[in-house]
């Protein structure tokens, strides 16, 4: 694991921001709206975009944390869910063992999709805002976050509700995308920045979501400054792994 990456520097921000977006309220409203837009083809596009990469970060994530998974008494949340990939995964590391795991996410559209593809599962879903969560302090083990904590309108605001909800010694995972530096980062950013966009716009038939996404990676804290707002926010523990030459990486902190 890493605790430093590169020498890149960006300024401090407090969260995402769309184009259009003029303070938190409107921002959140603004990323709700584009993922509901695009929640018909979402799957289909995320395996697509990403050669069908984003299944293995999924597993690797899960697999992390599979010591808590596989406890019968463990409540685990898996915040801004989407479709519930990343919460299946978590149940499929679980290997049954009769953890409770809930799928979180403020778009009802995406909660629906999630819902239908989980039939017969032993999963739970709650349309809920990863910033203002209607649940009690200190009562979850493990809260995970796969390529949505970067949506949050406040990142700090986030990471604190996170801690909120934690247990002594409870886990988060956060798992995003990330800018990999010298010829991989080249050509990365020529696909994400310009073919990805053109791909994703002519399959949902919505312009805005993959304009932004490139955009908001870019704006995403770099790991170091990550890592330290997840200390700010009170994780006594916090690291960075990256994944495929640093494409995509798991934060991973314990409060």
């Amino acid at each position: 694991m890493l605790t430093a990456l590169n020498d890149q520097t960006k300024t401090t921000v407090v969260g995402a921001a769309p184009e259009g977006a003029g303070d938190p309220v409107s921002a959140s409203r603004a990323v709700r709206d584009m993922f509901t837009s695009i929640a018909p083809r979402y799957d289909l596009l995320n395996h697509l975009l990403s050669f069908n990469i984003d299944r293995l970060w999924w597993w690797k994530t899960a697999r992390s944390f599979a010591s808590t998974l596989k406890r019968r008494d463990a409540t685990v949340l898996d915040l801004c869910c989407g479709t519930g990939d990343m919460t299946s995964a978590l149940l499929r590391q679980s290997g049954n063992s009769g953890a409770k795991i809930l799928g979180v996410d403020f778009s009802h559209a995406m909660l629906q999709r999630a819902n239908e593809k989980s039939a017969g599962k032993p999963l739970l879903w709650a349309e809920a805002d990863a910033l203002r969560l209607p649940f009690a302090d200190e009562q979850v083990d493990l809260i995970t976050a796969a390529f949505g904590f970067r949506n949050l309108a406040d990142y700090d605001a986030g990471l604190r509700e996170m801690v909120r909800l934690l247990r002594p010694g409870g886990e988060c995972g956060i798992l995003d995308f990330g800018e990999p530096l010298g010829l991989v980062g080249k050509f990365y950013r020529i696909y994400f920045k310009h073919v990805l966009p053109a791909v994703g716009t002519v399959i949902s038939g919505v312009k805005g979501p993959y304009l932004y996404l490139p955009a908001s990676v870019e704006r995403f804290p770099a790991p170091e400054e990550m890592l330290q707002r997840m200390r700010r926010a009170g994780f006594r523990e916090a690291s960075w792994t990256p994944y495929t030459f640093g494409i995509a990486g798991l934060y991973r902190g314990r409060k």
